[in-house]
């Protein structure tokens, strides 16, 4: 079922639309008492810019860092495919906006990932299903720099590369932190890395800003002739003072005053 936004998103301009929606996700996390803010903040902006400008009607979207599924559900919402009622029950006893994506309940969402290493293996299946079949759907699937250090993705990888399946994008979330601190300590897994360990596969790599309007417009647009992964410099915490580039905010839920804080610095942008 459709539903109509609370806001009239359509309407806004790309950074109106960053506000209202960062400020929404803050309100969900901080009401629902759940952590793992600073990831959702470093990929809402890529989010919001897909189903907003890029995304059409047949496209796949796979969400492989689950533990940005907040950021999916506030994308999912300004679109209309998600209601008010149900931001209100997320992480909540018997709600469809877990934690990590639940599979199946919207069309939106058609695989159940957060297992950290496996959205690009159904995403290389499906971009394969789809270009066996001479359909022109594209599928988009969102990582971690930190799901890099799986052995699964570069499987995937190496199939996707062989297969030279162009109707795929992978954007990667290079936010430079994961749980144990960077992913440059954990495993020299940062963006140069991983920038340099692409660039020995036949593929279309760029790198931008991930929380520039113009630069997801330039990476998003173009139709390329080869698998095309976008490595985003991103921001943990994107946008919240005290949240940016701070390990601990993959983990901590907002106490009243710090979300309060958080709520004043993003109204102030």
């Amino acid at each position: 079922m459709d539903y109509i936004p609370t806001l009239i998103f359509h309407t806004l301009n790309f950074k109106e639309l960053q506000k209202k929606s960062c400020l929404r996700l803050l309100k969900m996390h901080y009401e629902s008492g759940v952590g793992h803010i600073g990831g959702n903040l470093s990929a809402l902006d890529a989010l919001l810019y897909l189903y907003h400008y890029i995304l059409q009607k047949d496209d796949q979207f796979i969400l492989s860092k689950g533990h940005s599924s907040g950021a999916l559900y506030i994308a999912l919402w300004t679109i209309g495919k998600i209601s008010e009622e149900e931001l209100s029950s997320f992480h909540k006893d018997n709600t469809k906006l877990a934690g990590h994506p639940v599979a199946n309940w919207i069309d939106e969402i058609p695989f159940a990932t957060g297992s950290l290493g496996h959205g690009l293996g159904l995403a290389a299946g499906v971009s394969l299903g789809n270009k066996l079949q001479k359909k022109s759907q594209r599928v988009f699937c969102l990582m971690s720099d930190g799901e890099w250090q799986e052995g699964s993705n570069w499987e995937s990888l190496i199939f996707l590369n062989h297969h030279q399946l162009n109707n795929l994008t992978v954007l990667v979330d290079c936010n430079g932190l994961q749980g144990f601190g960077t992913t440059k300590e954990v495993a020299s897994m940062d963006l140069e890395r991983l920038q340099k360990l692409f660039s020995e596969f036949d593929l279309v790599v760029d790198v931008i800003d991930g929380h520039k309007e113009e630069e997801l417009k330039k990476a998003l647009s173009c139709a390329p002739k080869k698998p095309h992964i976008i490595l985003m410099n991103t921001r943990k915490g994107n946008g919240v003072s005290f949240m940016e580039n701070q390990m601990q905010w993959h983990y901590l839920p907002l106490t009243s005053e710090l979300y309060h804080q958080a709520k004043m610095e993003i109204e102030a942008l």
